[in-house]
């Protein structure tokens, strides 16, 4: 089962940027749905944004062109660029990772929805100050 481990949180100013990582332990990362999430006190964990195996994404409403999802299988990372940040956009941020493949072994398939995902990491703090 992969492994993941997030990095690059911290704490910024409104209007400051944020890349954070995503280290992924197994060798076919590539054939896996990824995606980051995100939780703040007292709220339900909800998706940012996620992407396939063929670099194709997906973005929650609230993202609005800030932030941008990618993916380097070659290192077995995931990351999020993270622009204009806001402070609601204070929460813990969470990777994860599920196995759904097509015909050819790839991930094809995404969904902006953290109950289709069953890997996560431990998850990095990101705080945004006024």
């Amino acid at each position: 089962q992969v492994h993941l481990v997030e990095s690059g949180g911290g704490s910024v100013q409104a209007g400051g940027s944020l890349r954070l990582s995503c280290a992924a332990s197994a060798y076919t990362m590539s054939r896996l749905c990824m995606g980051w999430f995100r939780q703040a006190p007292g709220k339900e964990r909800e998706a940012v944004a996620v992407i396939d195996s063929y670099s194709r994404t997906k973005y929650s409403d609230f993202v609005q062109g800030r932030f941008t999802i990618s993916r380097d299988n070659a290192n077995n990372t995931l990351n999020l660029q993270m622009d204009s940040l806001k402070p609601e956009d204070s929460a813990m941020y969470y990777c994860a990772a599920e196995a759904r493949r097509d015909s050819k072994g790839y991930c094809n398939t995404i969904f902006l929805s953290p109950l289709r995902f069953s890997t996560w990491g431990q998850g990095t703090q990101v705080t945004v100050s006024s």
